[in-house]
């Protein structure tokens, strides 16, 4: 028996949802009910959460999460909600289950990441159509399979941002739950499938996106060499929040306006 796989209906309901966890929540915090930004944007690395909150942005009031914080990032004509630190597989899915449950609409995610095969000057960005699924996540929402793919109608609004951008591009991520047991061999085979980028949360919210029908944008964003180089790990000016905040704003537009 192999628990990951075994015992598993992905057709069936759970037991313990999102609803459920979130009204508890707001009872013992004293919170009315109320909703999220409908475009909500994930920070594993959370410099941008940092900046945002040492601004002085609002922390929404209606995010009722045990674990996080949500910020409310203000556009010119919209406001975006920013969550910081959820790094992983695991974390990143329970955080999108809440923040659909909570009156997101869309959600997207952007992870540093370590470049597997060269297709950009890092930093640069990938938006990411495929994913590698050595986690564990991605198998209670979807039967085996080699990868969990970003859903068509989905892709088509991240790719209207791309005609303007040469810091982009399109492509395959390995995404791993142990960044500390990232092999040559493991590596010589991500290299074989052409993987731009290992991360860690992409197979897992595609998966979910698949089995809920819940739209997810994820993008690795290219930092490093894994620490193999000297200067490694390096966003740019600012930590790169610049260059975050437009992709953010882009990507929210275009679906906005495609409604």
């Amino acid at each position: 028996m192999i628990p990951i796989i075994e015992h598993k209906r992905h057709d069936m309901p759970s037991i313990f949802t999102p609803a459920s966890l979130l009204r508890e929540a707001q009872r013992q915090k004293s919170m009315s009910s109320g909703s999220i930004p409908e475009f909500c944007v994930l920070d594993p690395d959370g410099d941008l959460s940092r900046r945002l909150k040492s601004s002085g942005a609002k922390c929404n009031q209606n995010w009722a999460c045990y674990h996080t914080e949500l910020f409310n990032l203000e556009l010119q004509d919209m406001t975006v909600g920013v969550l910081g630190c959820a790094v992983g597989a695991s974390f990143a899915v329970l955080v999108a289950e809440e923040m659909f449950a909570s009156g997101c609409r869309i959600l997207m995610s952007v992870t540093s990441s370590g470049q597997v095969v060269p297709s950009c000057r890092p930093p640069c960005f990938v938006l990411i159509d495929r994913a590698l699924r050595d986690e564990g996540t991605s198998y209670h929402y979807m039967p085996p399979s080699p990868y969990s793919m970003i859903r068509g109608e989905v892709l088509n609004i991240a790719k209207l941002i791309m005609t303007d951008s040469t810091s982009i591009v399109q492509g395959g991520v390995w995404t791993t739950d142990a960044p500390f047991r990232e092999t040559e061999e493991a590596f010589s085979f991500a290299r074989d499938q052409n993987l731009l980028a290992v991360e860690m949360e992409a197979a897992a919210l595609y998966a979910y996106a698949e089995a809920t029908a819940n739209p997810v944008i994820c993008f690795a964003r290219i930092t490093n060499q894994m620490g193999t180089i000297e200067n490694d790990f390096e966003k740019g000016k600012d930590n790169g929040n610049e260059d975050f905040i437009d992709l953010i704003s882009k990507v929210a537009h275009a679906w906005r306006d495609g409604r």
